[in-house]
């Protein structure tokens, strides 16, 4: 009799043991896919913002250099200026000289 009663409760205790590990189970199974979703969200925020940083640097690069390039523009458009004009008062004297002479 006492043998009986002594396996019915290493079964009763081996039975709570199991339903104690299936617990322990579901419970660190929930932890790690919370983790994992975290860990998720925050590398997604993290490569948001990278990318909104590398937006605003290019759109800052861009900016810098059409400026540059506006300038470089306008000083070859000044140089153009001036050598145009020291040749186009040598060409309107030819050209009044022709009309005088003709």
């Amino acid at each position: 009799m006492e043998l009986i009663k002594q396996i019915k409760e290493a079964e009763t205790n081996a039975k709570q043991i199991i339903e104690q590990a299936k617990a322990d189970a579901l419970r660190i199974a929930e932890q790690v896919h919370q983790e994992r979703t975290e860990k998720l969200n925050q590398a997604q925020g993290e490569r948001k913002s990278a990318i909104k940083q590398a937006a605003a640097q290019a759109e800052k690069s861009g900016a810098d250099k059409v400026e540059t390039l506006k300038n470089e523009a306008k000083q070859e458009i000044q140089q153009l200026r001036s050598r145009s004009e020291s040749k186009m008062s040598g060409c309107v004297d030819k050209v009044l000289n022709y009309l005088k002479e003709n």
